[in-house]
This record gives structure tokens, sequence and C-alpha cells, in this order.
């Protein structure tokens, strides 16, 4: 089971961020964000959330209760419906395109 400390760390890595950039995120100091990463502390209700709002992922991801997706999640936020669609249109035409190599 991976704990909080360590996936956050991860998810952090991965998205590029250094402590300071996603402590300022959050609302928080460097130090904090280096306690959760040491384990050294346990973040408040409204920390975990803004956590996982800033990962897209789910709190219970972030605790280790649901394991990662099999599949990448879009994330779709902010778009227009226009713009959903046009990513949809994309996804199929890679897809195809894809399709058609394999071949």
């Amino acid at each position: 089971m991976v704990d909080f400390g360590a996936r956050l760390k991860e998810l952090r890595l991965k998205a590029g961020l250094t402590q300071k950039q996603l402590a300022s995120q959050v609302g928080v100091t460097k130090s904090v964000i280096s306690f959760y990463e040491l384990r050294e502390r346990a973040p408040s209700p409204e920390v975990l959330i803004k956590l996982s709002n800033i990962f897209h992922v789910t709190t219970d991801f972030l605790l280790g209760i649901e394991k990662p997706p099999e599949k990448p999640l879009l994330d779709l936020e902010g778009l227009t419906e226009k713009d959903v669609k046009l990513v949809l249109v994309l996804i199929d035409t890679l897809r195809q395109k894809n399709a058609r190599i394999k071949s």
C-alpha cells in the first residue's frame, strides 16, 4: 500500500512542481509539504481537497484507499462543449490512425 507522503511526492514530481511551488498553490509553507512527504504530518481535510483538485485525483487516491486508474483520465474542466467535441474527434482520429499502422 502506498502511503500519502510517497503518493504526494510522486504526483508533485510528475507535475514538475517543486515543494515551494506546490506549497504556494495549496496555501501552506514549503516545510509543510516536506512534512507531508516525510510522513511527519497529515494534511487537514481542506488541504487534502486542495491537493486532489491540483492533481485531478480523488482524495481516496491520495490516501492510498483507491488504486490509480489503469487508463489515464482526461481533465476536460474549463473546456466548452465545442472544445470537448473537438478533443473527442481528435482522439477518434488518432485511434483510427494507430489501427491502420498496426494493420
